[in-house]
């Protein structure tokens, strides 16, 4: 880290899918939120959306179109199941995907879940000059997620790179 550079807070929401998860039980999001907010960043909405595709689209894609929100981090709809369908939900939204993040989630993981990790399908991209994270559901991926990987790279005294460098190049053509 560079103490040369001021610390940038970016915009970020934070959606959560899940059929069952309210606000008053949700720690997965709560996590995110929790994370995001200690460390400067503004969290400007959180929503909980069911497992359905549309529905985690259309609040994606108006985040995605809104100026004011920089960075998305969903969590949830990762498995294998058959209503787990964040990655099938985001990836068509994406102008470019970061392979590096997901990745990275499941190497970080193996530590804790062992082969378990090879059950997420954990992604990153970039549409329309936004980023947009999508972990696994559970409290600890958030925790993995943010601690290990997004906070950093969401942090523009990271060195020798960081993803808030590149945000005014995003919508270059």
């Amino acid at each position: 880290m560079s103490s040369e550079k001021q610390f940038i807070p970016l915009n970020i929401a934070v959606l959560v899918v899940s059929d069952t998860r309210t606000e008053a039980d949700d720690t997965s999001g709560q996590t995110l939120v929790d994370r995001a907010t200690s460390t400067g960043h503004n969290v400007v909405e959180k929503v909980i959306v069911p497992d359905n595709i549309y529905q985690i689209r259309a609040v994606v894609s108006q985040w995605i179109a809104s100026d004011g929100v920089n960075v998305i981090i969903s969590t949830g709809g990762t498995g294998v199941t058959g209503r787990d369908g964040t990655p099938e939900a985001i990836t068509p939204l994406l102008d470019k995907v970061l392979d590096g993040f997901g990745e990275t989630f499941r190497m970080l993981s193996y530590h804790d879940i062992k082969t378990s990790t090879i059950q997420s399908r954990a992604i990153a991209g970039v549409a329309n000059g936004t980023y947009l994270f999508c972990l696994p559901g559970s409290s600890g991926a958030c925790r993995t997620g943010w601690d290990a990987l997004i906070k950093d790279q969401l942090d523009y005294r990271t060195r020798p790179c960081n993803l808030v460098q590149l945000m005014p190049r995003l919508m270059e053509k």
